[in-house]
């Protein structure tokens, strides 16, 4: 062992003591601790500490820890911390420790196993794994658990290891000899295992370890093999039913191809339909875990042979039987859910043409399946007599319940493609004529009885709602006039408003249904119910959206009930409302826009001003702030079209003109609130991109309130609208004057100035939201001003303050950087789309040299930064562009570039990579570069990628920092 680590300050009675406290409750001695436990795992100490505590007779709790430590100690540390001499004395000190724990604790077992299979798989001369764990562990019967937990971890280890120092060539090779070659070995050794008594037959631990091992070893030598009976049998021992059903599940997913297993499925299809009985039997004794498990097996036999089904219905339809059965008898809706993509990957082939035959036989299938969920649709009776309260108080099973209607929603869609929208519909329709002959003449104002029976047919409505097309006639015609008359009763209303709001655009197709169900989503606001509410403003929304024509001769008197509800509703449902009022405004006559407008706008903006004179603590500012999304709301949706013609006053402009200084005041008095800050400036961007050229009047004084409040704030919010000014009013709009974007350009780079400076003082992981909103905008300064932003002062410091973010690790700061450099990148490579549509060639061949002379003084630390993030700190949605802008490095800087990928990598730290494999990747650059043709010169980026990734499958994170790799402070002196 690393003896050496006995020298270290980490003795045996101190970590003994920082574990004891770690689980007590004084949370400043547990940090302290905390950092000493991490320190001691770090060590060379740990090893022989671990191994002690292991020993001994500690606390579970603390041997656990060690056996996890030992883990990460083999995992991380034994390449620099033990000798290669003595891995072998590791390899037999592990083998030890699982003697002495193969009877348990079951958790420090298992992680001693997997401390062996890690071992094994580094141990790249350890020929003969499996006999030598299984002769060290002897025959014992308590010797059988440890070797079947090894077994079980080994393939998860080999396959699934990601922090394993081994190069790809040397993994495959260990994956061949650890896996590939001992599949026999280990389908005889569980074959000996499970003849060896009736115990081990019915040991869950048996059919866990073929579970593990079936990636490896070829289903049909499971099927041919003896095992095959004895997993089915296990679905008898309540003992080992559940490992069984999971080891009967993976067998039948990796049959999913079926030409290819063909044979193997006509093997384990009459086994699995011989379980049927198993159904009912399991509901009678209500053994609701087996009746899952079981229903999971015929679910993914169902899924992983939909395209046989499809193929060959009569043949397989018992099985689709057997699914339908297991979703009928489910009383309690415990397993039906295991049931759900069945039915969704089968619709998926039989609604293809090919398979019409298959859609035919099973159209009773789907049509049965229909009424089961009708009926699992329904809310349970009150039991109590409370029925305010169906689920007595219990919150989570009424969420949960809720969760469940709408997944069963997407199953009834399923069948609605399968079956027709008609025949569907009409299953509703029948389900509230029945309950109407039924229970109409029973309902009161007070009680309405088994209301339930009608609210589930409503629900299901909604759910089809997307399938239904516009121009049906056949069943919503007879539907929508039933659902106007519902019965007085909350779940009723609720449900209903939610489907006349699902159908609006069908609605709008017939107009002769609106005004009853206009009315009656009006008439809902004077309900109590919170909910109701919440659902009467969603469905206004979509009625004045879809069906704003036929609305706006009531514009008035929409304002008025606008105005008498507004102030009563929620923040959310008061944007709703809002959306809709201002989608009928927006279709008035041209000529009528500022009044009305005005009409509906003034007030809010009054009310804007007394709650910004109030706002004096932080929830009164919260309150304004969702105010003045109503305003915005208005100001990106009333729009003046067509657009006014050149010197012709645009009157919506014109009242926003007139708002503009009171949103201003509001804006300077709270620039320390950021909510407050962030809708103003959401208000003011959309704006510009609703109105674009009509907003020059109010264009100086906007970029006045910007420039300061971005100064005094520090806010990202504020780049958001420059970035959008930027793009309305660039060099190459039509109608805009040159003066005007001579003035916007100043006012982009005044802005950029304040960024860099900001940025000099504070790192980029101090700010990383605004990181992103900068690069953002810089990415619309250089498509929209590039002549301008490439010939400044600014380019090159914001080209370093972009290499210097890239030390970030959060993906949409990082993103929107590498868009940034790749753009940069591109007009060296001469594949941007301003520089060939707008401008002269020699200013383009001008701009490109300014670039290319920026990289070449810039590339060193630009490629330090995206290897050093590609290979270890960069999330994965970042690789794309990280590769991508490498690739255009190495167009435009072949051999440059190529000498810093170099000089990078072998930056690395100490351990992680072999010279050898630096040099063996540089060649294959290289090899690529000299042939000269752009396909070879693509390929470098796959080469990067495959690099990079198998170098992060197997780094380990270097204990103190990155060293050379370490990103450098940006400074900025303008």
């Amino acid at each position: 062992m690393a003896s050496n680590g006995a020298q270290q300050a980490f003795v045996l009675e101190d970590v003994l003591e920082a574990m004891l406290v770690m689980r007590g409750g004084d949370s400043n001695k547990k940090e302290r601790a905390t950092q000493y436990l991490g320190e001691f795992q770090k060590s060379p100490a740990a090893w022989a500490e671990t191994i002690k505590i292991l020993k001994s007779g500690a606390d579970p709790a603390d041997k656990l820890f060690a056996a996890t430590t030992l883990k990460g100690k083999i995992t991380f540390d034994i390449q620099s911390q033990v000798p290669p001499s003595e891995i072998e004395a590791v390899r037999n000190q592990v083998l030890e420790l699982l003697q002495l724990y193969a009877p348990g604790p079951k958790p420090i077992r298992v992680q001693l196993c997997v401390c062996l299979a890690i071992l094994a798989i580094q141990m790249t001369n350890w020929k003969d794994v499996l006999p030598v764990v299984v002769s060290s562990l002897g025959n014992q019967v308590e010797s059988h658990a440890c070797i079947l937990d090894f077994l079980r971890v080994l393939p998860e280890e080999v396959t699934e290891g990601r922090k394993i120092t081994l190069t790809e060539e040397e993994l495959t090779q260990r994956t061949t000899e650890l896996l590939q070659n001992n599949a026999p070995q280990v389908v005889q050794l569980l074959t000996n295992y499970a003849q060896s008594s009736p115990d081990a037959a019915t040991n869950p631990q048996l059919y866990e370890c073929i579970t593990s091992w079936l990636r490896e070893v070829a289903i049909s030598d499971i099927i041919v093999s003896p095992l095959l009976n004895y997993i089915f049998g296990a679905l008898d021992t309540d003992r080992s039913l559940q490992a069984a059903a999971e080891c009967i599940s993976t067998i039948v997913r990796d049959t999913r191809d079926v030409d290819e297993n063909i044979d193997t499925i006509q093997v384990l299809l009459p086994r699995i339909l011989a379980l049927r009985p198993k159904i009912q039997q399991f509901v009678e004794e209500e053994d609701t875990e087996s009746y899952k498990f079981l229903t999971r097996v015929f679910s993914e036999a169902g899924t992983a042979w939909v395209v046989a089904i499809a193929r060959e219905t009569s043949h397989f339809r018992p099985l689709v039987e057997a699914i339908l059965e297991c979703a009928a008898r489910d009383k309690d809706r415990d397993v039906i859910d295991n049931t759900f993509d069945f039915w969704y990957e089968l619709k998926q082939y039989i609604v293809i043409e090919r398979y019409i035959q298959g859609r035919l036989e099973l159209v009773d299938i789907y049509s049965k399946l229909v009424d089961i969920l009708l009926a699992h649709l329904q809310f349970p009776d009150a039991e109590g007599g409370n029925e305010k309260d169906l689920f007595d108080g219990d919150r989570e099973a009424e969420e949960k319940f809720r969760e469940f209607r709408h997944q069963m929603g997407d199953t009834l869609k399923d069948a609605c493609e399968v079956l027709g929208v008609t025949d569907c519909l009409t299953k509703v329709l029948d389900a509230i004529k029945l309950w109407m002959q039924s229970y109409a003449s029973m309902a009161t104002d007070v009680e309405v009885p088994h209301w339930q029976k009608l609210e589930a047919p409503l629900f299901a409505m909604r759910a089809m709602g997307r399938m239904v097309d516009r121009d049906e006639n056949i069943v919503l015609p007879q539907l929508m006039p039933l659902l106007v008359q519902m019965p007085s009763h909350e779940k009723l209303r609720f449900a209903t408003i939610m489907v006349l709001g699902r159908y609006t655009e069908w609605t709008a197709e017939h107009p002769e249904f609106l005004m009853p169900q206009f009315h009656y989503i009006v008439s809902s606001f004077g309900n109590g119910s919170k909910e109701i509410l919440q659902a009467a403003s969603m469905a206004l929304k979509y009625f004045c959206t879809d069906c704003r024509h036929l609305l706006s001769g009531q514009v008035l008197e929409l304002q008025q009930f606008y105005e008498q509800v507004i102030d009563k509703l929620p923040v959310i449902s008061q944007e709703e409302v809002t959306e809709g009022a201002a989608n009928v405004v927006s279709v008035q006559p041209k000529g009528e826009l500022y009044k009305l407008l005005k009409l509906f706008c003034q007030p809010l903006v009054q009310r804007l001003m007394v709650k910004a004179n109030n706002a004096v603590d932080h929830n009164a500012k919260l309150v304004l702030a969702d105010h003045l999304q109503l305003i915005t709301t208005f100001a990106n949706i009333v729009v003046t079209i067509p657009p006014t013609e050149k010197g012709e006053e645009d009157l919506v402009v014109k009242y926003w003109e007139e708002v503009f200084p009171i949103l201003a005041k509001v804006l300077t008095n709270f620039l320390d609130f950021t909510p407050i800050c962030e809708r103003v400036c959401r208000c003011w961007r959309l704006m510009i991109i609703a109105h674009r050229g009509a907003m020059s009047p109010i264009l100086p004084a906007m970029a006045n309130e910007l420039a300061n409040g971005f100064a005094t704030s520090r806010q990202g919010c504020f780049l958001w609208v420059t970035g959008a000014i930027l793009r309305e009013f660039s060099d190459d709009r039509e109608h805009v004057d040159a003066a005007m974007t001579e003035n916007i350009y100043v006012f982009f780079e005044a802005q950029s100035t304040n960024v860099l400076r900001f940025l000099s003082n504070l790192t980029p992981q101090e700010l990383p939201d605004f990181t992103e909103d900068f690069f953002r905008l810089a990415v619309d300064g250089l498509l929209y001003y590039p002549q301008k932003f490439i010939s400044s002062s600014l380019f090159a410091p914001i080209f370093e303050a972009a290499v210097s973010v890239l030390t970030l690790e959060q993906r949409e700061p990082l993103s929107a950087t590498l868009h940034y450099i790749r753009d940069v990148l591109t007009w060296v490579a001469r594949v941007s789309p301003t520089a060939e549509e707008h401008l002269p060639p020699d200013v383009v061949r001008q701009l490109s040299g300014t670039v290319k002379a920026l990289l070449v003084a810039q590339g060193e630390m630009l490629v330090k930064r995206i290897l050093a993030g590609m290979m270890i700190t960069f999330p994965g949605d970042c690789f794309a562009d990280a590769s991508g802008a490498l690739l255009t490095l190495f167009e435009i800087l072949p051999e440059q570039t190529l000498m810093q990928v170099n000089t990078t990598l072998r930056m690395l730290p100490t351990g992680t990579i072999t010279p050898t494999e630096v040099d063996r990747l540089i060649l294959k650059i290289k090899e690529r570069l000299d042939a000269n043709d752009k396909g070879d010169v693509r390929q470098i980026r796959s080469l990067m990628q495959d690099f990079t990734n198998t170098y992060r499958r197997r780094y380990v994170a270097p204990r103190d920092g990155l060293g050379q790799l370490e990103g450098s402070r940006f400074q900025f002196n303008g």
